[in-house]
């Protein structure tokens, strides 16, 4: 007679504006789940996924959020993009006694016990590609967003690193979630008027393919003006011609091209079952590798009680494609690898800047030196600005 399986919930959207994105992470907590079921299992038990798509809507996040607690009866979910879909989600995990896995970058300045943060947190990130553009493309920025929390925290902390290096913000423009071609007229304008040095663009999901198509068909020029960006990945590049892509910038601790052999073997794996077209985001590596942190952690509690198991995560550690990440036992956010990546003339991003380190997590900044990344014990050997 089989076992029973370990029921954990997934949700990740399929459909609506952020569905690109969220697909990737799905399919890297798919091509997860299948590893550890062809290894066994958690106990000989298999690990079985209840998943729904919350079609990049809040009020259906929370819809599921709240079937799987009370309904499919799972103590795990593992899910959300948008920071605004962790915070419907998020309240209810707690008030389950339950735990978020969330493999997203995002804006920090948060911690809760019943969430295992996989994703950047600013200080992995904006740091990063700030020190880049500041000392490779100048210290004039033009800041862009789609409207909501995320873009407007990373914007005030972009700001912050800006006006720090005695650089100089010329205007910051939101534009809707599920822009249309039209929102990006205004933006463009505003471009060629202040001549910025780079624009930061905050954008996410399908629009940030509009957005890139707007800027080249406006005329405007990587080489000149580029835009720089955490939330542009493979997932949104395969969305855009690859003259629109080209020579824009993203800052990520994975990127499919990535040349190291755990690189290569799990992109090989994700698209041997997805398909050699489906991109591969670092939100589908941190979605992969939070599934393998929770398997051990199970293992090793001999359970899926959620209070069990943050405390075998806490100081956990994994060999994950981008490199051996930890979960930091301080904040329950992880340590990871930060790179920066210009996208090529083929619509692959290509490493610019490699610092070679894996920062700690500091999910409150409360260190904003440019120079100051909280770097742990795992150094290898430091790479320059502008050297890949």
């Amino acid at each position: 007679m089989a076992k029973e399986p370990w029921r954990i919930g997934v949700l990740f959207s399929r459909t609506g504006a952020t569905g690109a994105i969220e697909q990737t992470q799905l399919n890297g907590t798919l091509l997860a789940l299948s590893e550890v079921n062809a290894a066994g299992g958690v106990l000989d038990r298999p690990l079985e996924a209840v998943a729904y798509d919350p079609a990049s809507n809040l009020r259906i996040y929370r819809q599921f959020a709240e079937r799987l607690l009370t309904i499919d009866r799972v103590r795990l979910i593992f899910g959300c993009y948008m920071s605004s879909s962790r915070k419907v989600v998020l309240p209810l995990v707690e008030s389950h006694h339950a735990l978020l896995f969330y493999p997203t970058p995002y804006e920090g300045f948060e911690y809760s016990p019943n969430c295992i943060y996989t994703g950047l947190a600013p200080n992995q990130s904006s740091l990063q590609l700030a020190k880049y553009l500041l000392e490779m493309h100048g210290s004039r920025f033009l800041m862009v967003g789609s409207n909501y929390v995320y873009p407007y925290e990373l914007n005030r902390i972009m700001t912050d690193l800006v006006v720090q290096s005695r650089g100089k913000v010329l205007d910051e423009i939101y534009v809707p979630l599920d822009a249309e071609p039209g929102h990006f007229d205004g933006v463009v304008s505003k471009v060629r008027k202040l001549k910025p040095d780079v624009v930061f663009s905050t954008v996410v999901g399908r629009s940030t393919g509009l957005f890139y198509q707007a800027y080249h068909a406006a005329g405007l020029e990587s080489a000149d003006i580029p835009i720089a960006s955490l939330t542009t990945s493979e997932a949104e590049v395969a969305d855009m011609p690859a003259e629109a892509a080209a020579g824009h910038i993203t800052a990520a601790p994975f990127f499919e091209i990535l040349p190291t052999p755990a690189a290569a073997r799990f992109v090989k794996a994700y698209k041997a079952m997805f398909g050699a077209d489906a991109p591969v985001s670092a939100g589908a590596e941190a979605a992969y590798f939070q599934v393998h942190l929770a398997a051990q952690a199970m293992r090793r509690a001999g359970t899926d009680n959620p209070e069990r198991l943050v405390g075998e995560l806490r100081g956990a550690e994994f060999d994950a494609p981008q490199g051996r990440i930890r979960v930091d036992p301080e904040n329950n956010h992880t340590f990871l690898w930060p790179r920066v990546a210009r996208i090529d003339d083929a619509r692959r991003f290509q490493t610019v800047w490699n610092p070679g380190l894996r920062v700690k997590p500091d999910p409150y900044f409360i260190t904003q030196s440019l120079d100051d990344w909280s770097a742990d014990a795992l150094l290898r050997p430091s790479v320059g600005v502008g050297k890949p």
